[in-house]
């Protein structure tokens, strides 16, 4: 097959919902739906939490953060993909392809890493609760959050940058609604080999180390619930960890599902739909996760609505 000299920069075409034109406008209204419910229940965590003065604690500074890279983290792919459908269109271009890899990467990333912070902080609450608020104050939390950003720049800069330095042939079909970057390595002419090391490298560390701290996180918050002599005791410290565990348990069952259709199932079209779970529906279900399981979100939600205009008690 033909290079792409310099002079022509290389168009990607995502073929993922164009073979069947007549589900298109049931995917775009079903895709869209999704989207905008994400963007209302993430948007209505940090307008709570930052509205509310009793949210202004350690464990919702963390939440507002995670509700914030979840709108990024499905804005990079979703409005993309609307658009090619309702325009008719498959192409992508080598700077958009590589721009949206690069946020992907570093939002997924992002949000793999504030899960471990999440899970470090729900353990200082329950294990050392008389110095939580000495130990994680708000020059931890920001130093968390620059260093949690810090790493996920470069996670995403290796990958990217890694794909800048390959040679494309002249078929460039991705067979996804996004560029992911797996399938956009394989449409290289270069060799593949150091990226795919650098991958398999770079996503077991940075993947590794945060789900290792999370494990190790909770089966401290276990043996000191454990300990707890009274049932109710019991039952309120795992309350203010039990949206999270839920979070946690929602995401890598997800990411295990697209490494298992990646390694498995060899088809592109399972591919995707694992990716679906993982890139739009986790961003959608973990506003209602928190705010169905915490009282405090509760608490805060009916605050927020009995002040707003207009809005009073019913008379009973």
């Amino acid at each position: 097959m033909e290079l792409e000299n310099n002079t022509q920069i290389p168009k990607f075409l995502l073929l993922e919902f164009s073979e069947e034109p007549e589900l298109q406008p049931l995917i775009f209204a079903i895709f869209l739906s999704m989207y905008l419910i994400t963007l209302f229940g993430n948007l209505l965590i940090i307008l709570l939490v930052s509205s509310d003065s009793h949210l202004h604690t350690p464990m919702y500074f963390f939440l507002s953060n995670l509700s914030f890279v979840d709108i990024c983290f499905t804005s990079t792919t979703i409005p993309n993909m609307l658009w090619n459908i309702q325009t008719q269109s498959k192409v992508i271009t080598y700077e958009a392809c590589v721009t949206q890899m690069y946020f992907y990467i570093f939002f997924a990333g992002l949000d793999d890493i504030l899960l471990s912070v999440m899970a470090y902080d729900r353990y200082m609450a329950i294990c050392q609760p008389l110095q939580y608020m000495v130990i994680m104050s708000p020059r931890l939390c920001g130093l968390l959050m620059l260093l949690s950003w810090i790493m996920s720049i470069m996670y995403s800069l290796l990958h990217s940058s890694m794909v800048l330095r390959l040679s494309f042939c002249s078929n460039l079909e991705i067979h996804h609604f996004f560029c992911e970057v797996n399938q956009v390595i394989q449409l290289s002419c270069s060799d593949t080999f150091l990226n795919k090391i650098v991958i398999y490298f770079s996503t077991s560390l940075f993947g590794g180390c945060p789900f290792a701290g999370i494990i190790y996180s909770y089966s401290k918050i276990v043996s000191s619930i454990t300990g707890i002599s009274s049932a109710q005791g019991k039952y309120k410290a795992f309350s203010t960890c039990a949206s999270h565990l839920s979070v946690v348990s929602l995401f890598y069952c997800t990411v295990l599902g697209v490494y298992f259709s990646l390694a498995v199932a060899h088809r592109s079209h399972t591919n995707a739909t694992a990716s679906v779970m993982y890139t739009v529906v986790m961003p959608m279900l973990n506003p209602f996760i928190y705010s169905l399981r915490n009282k405090d979100i509760k608490s805060s939600l009916k605050r927020f609505y009995l002040g707003m205009p207009g809005i009073t008690l019913p008379v009973t």
